[in-house]
């Protein structure tokens, strides 16, 4: 199946003197915890802090490095607290101060770390600053703190410009003036419940480094950055050439709105904050972004050395089941990101993206589980750090059906469209049971799960996948054992093999060898013997169809390939 050719195409970036002591980050695997979907502690259909604290022991046992938390800010919830009033508090549906100190207590205690969210591209439209916005006069200093200008048209009744908001319609939202009449119009490339913060504004930065020290005295390890490429806009707001003026855009289509390159002056003034904190007590803290752009060569620019320590790499999240598309796209990330100096940080799931069983599924929805699978093996396999989506571990497919009057996805009021809608991927997690709310919320609670669980979920709870060996649960966790005990799985290079059209192949560190079948139908194993994990059950000298296998070589001939 596989040979070891003469030239063997090796992606070994060169980092000198390899990574500093503490860059725990670099290969960590991370838990995206979406708290209000994760576990209810108070009974009323919405998780808490409480409840993820409650799951850390479960975490612990699953094997994660650590945990990141999505925003828990007071917020009115226009878009679940990605719409935030207060950056330095706790909305009180999810605790306080106080349980988010035990919960960073306890994690620590666990061996885990806490990345928490961080959102500097919008607020709330009832966040103070931008009522007193409101409230004001044009041109007037509380107005420059956001993007406020006069309109088109012979009486300002048009849009300043033609800018889409990446949730549906126009980019522009106008005001009525504090004596009645129409005024201005703000910017908000979301929705106009999140008006867009202008950065020009030396105070908007100033604040920003005061909420990051703020979090950092409480003891998290990280922040990761909502809209990383966003921030600043052309400072003259001119009509974009945006191609898709008539559909919901996407982060790197308006080059007037995003990836400006005044944002990377922000983030360098971030990573200098994180640096000093490291340099009092040794403990690295991480700034992940949230970098969404066209190429891998442009998420490098934000990853190098002074900047981002990562970037999360959404290129798999869009990668159809194929195993060329996969190679070229692993081997751009590995070339032009970690060419840098920091590593890849791959995703196959996330709260914004269709579940991978589901997309992996096609029409007839047949592999879905066989190839998410696949999937996980494969990406626990590279070099890098991963995130794990909430439920991904569980095998948890997408819920299509939700029905129109429980949808409360921006999105679907903006467009009156499912196509985008989050929700499907955002509902409550299974805990145990076989009915609704599957042990979501607590015992005897009168309160539905905010979104609703379909009957199915009691084939997924945890409790059912602890006790079934074959489950994603223990394929997940047997996983991150081996990546945590096997140095091929740390950091180094990776080199690709020759391998049948519909395979993937490559070799980690001394003879660890990872190899995917794309394909529908079954093709020699590589090595003999059982595989070390995999991902479906292979029989002796066989890899099936839409299956992974990690393999030791214990001949070394694979593993003594040099590179060219």
């Amino acid at each position: 199946m596989l040979r070891a050719p003469s030239a063997v195409e090796s992606v070994s970036p060169v980092i000198d003197g390899g990574p500093p002591p503490g860059q725990w980050w670099r290969d960590a695997v991370l838990y995206q915890v979406y708290i209000r979907s994760f576990l209810d502690s108070t009974g009323d259909g919405v998780g808490d802090l409480a409840g993820v604290r409650a799951g850390l022991p479960y975490l612990s046992k699953l094997g994660v490095d650590g945990i990141w938390l999505s925003p828990f800010y007071p917020s009115p919830q226009h878009d679940h607290g990605y719409d935030v009033t207060d950056y330095c508090a706790v909305d009180g549906v999810y605790g306080d101060l106080a349980e988010f100190d035990r919960l960073v207590t306890d994690t620590h205690r666990l061996g885990m770390r806490v990345v928490i969210d961080i959102v500097p591209n919008h607020c709330s439209s009832e966040h103070l600053w931008f009522r007193a916005a409101l409230a004001s006069p044009p041109n007037s200093s509380a107005r420059a703190m956001f993007h406020f200008a006069d309109g088109r048209g012979t009486d300002g009744e048009l849009p300043p410009n033609n800018w889409r908001a990446m949730f549906g319609g126009p980019a522009w939202s106008r005001v009525t003036e504090a004596d009645g009449s129409p005024g201005q119009w703000y910017l908000h490339l979301f929705t106009p419940e999140q008006p867009d913060l202008n950065w020009r504004d030396p105070r908007v930065g100033h604040y920003f480094e005061q909420v990051l020290r703020f979090w950092l005295d409480r003891g998290v390890d990280g922040f990761r950055i909502d809209v990383a490429t966003g921030l600043f806009r052309h400072p003259e707001l001119p009509d974009s050439p945006d191609p898709e003026a008539d559909e919901r855009t996407r982060d790197s289509v308006n080059p007037l709105a995003w990836n400006q390159p005044e944002v990377h002056h922000v983030w360098r003034d971030w990573r200098a904050i994180c640096e000093a904190y490291t340099s009092r007590d040794g403990r690295e803290r991480l700034l992940v972004g949230e970098v969404s752009v066209r190429t891998a060569a442009d998420q490098a620019r934000y990853v190098r050395p002074d900047e981002l320590h990562q970037a999360f790499f959404f290129d798999l999240l869009s990668a159809p089941w194929n195993a060329d598309t996969f190679r070229r796209t692993i081997g751009e990330a590995l070339r032009d990101i970690a060419g840098t100096g920091s590593t890849v940080t791959w995703v196959l799931n996330n709260h914004d993206q269709v579940r991978s069983v589901t997309r992996y599924g096609g029409e007839a929805g047949v592999f879905g589980a066989t190839r998410a699978r696949a999937a996980a093996l494969l990406m626990l396999a590279l070099p890098g750090a991963a995130y794990i989506y909430q439920g991904e571990e569980l095998g948890l497919p997408e819920v299509v059906d939700l029905p129109d009057e429980a949808l409360t996805d921006p999105i679907f009021r903006r467009t009156g469209s499912r196509r985008y809608v989050r929700d499907g991927c955002r509902v409550p997690l299974p805990w145990s049971g076989h009915a609704s709310p599957f042990g979501f919320t607590e015992e005897g609670s009168t309160a539905q799960p905010w979104l609703p669980q379909p009957a199915w979920f009691a084939e997924h709870t945890t409790d059912r996948a602890l006790l079934d060996t074959s489950s994603f649960w223990h394929l997940y966790r047997d996983a991150l054992s081996l990546r945590a005990r096997l140095p091929q799985l740390g950091e180094g290079d990776l080199r690709w093999l020759d391998s049948p059209p519909e395979v993937l192949a490559f070799i980690r560190g001394d003879g660890l060898l990872c190899t995917v079948n794309f394909g529908e139908e079954a093709v020699p194993a590589p090595l003999q013997g059982t595989p070390l994990l995999s991902s479906a059950p292979c029989p002796p000298g066989v890899l099936p169809g839409n299956t992974a296998a990690w393999w030791i070589d214990t001949t070394g001939v694979l593993g003594s390939v040099g590179e060219p």
